[in-house]
């Protein structure tokens, strides 16, 4: 049986900003984009986002709030969701992960996970 945790899968493409991002300054900026796919049977809705941000220098950001880029969506079983939002970090490169606060149709709260993934400058990791 599936639990409500692996019922939700999180997919993450990212892209840094080099147009708006000023290296001499420690400001690098990217975009990621999510997609959030419901594989369970009922309908979940996204209510809360909880992200630990870390760059090279080991220095973590955490950010939490309601919702994702001013939404709360409700996914219903076998659809995805997709947003862009972005992040600065001191450092060429870094990883974000985190998590989100789910409530399923009967009113279940889980988490659905955000697996860690990486923040690059193109071409400075082989």
């Amino acid at each position: 049986m599936t639990t409500l945790e692996d019922s939700i899968r999180v997919e993450v493409t990212t892209e840094y900003i080099e147009q708006q991002s000023s290296p001499d300054e420690d400001k690098y900026l990217f975009s990621y984009t999510i997609t959030i796919i419901n594989l369970g049977d009922s309908a979940a809705k996204l209510e809360t986002r909880h992200w630990l941000i870390t760059d090279a220098n080991g220095h973590i950001s955490e950010v939490q709030g309601a919702g994702v880029v001013g939404e709360t969506p409700t996914i219903a079983p076998n659809t995805a969701y997709q947003y862009t939002s972005g992040t600065v970090l001191e450092t060429p490169v870094g990883i974000m992960q985190g998590n989100y606060g789910m409530v399923s149709e009967k009113g279940e709260s889980f988490k659905a996970v955000i697996p860690p993934f990486r923040l690059a400058v193109p071409g400075l990791l082989h």
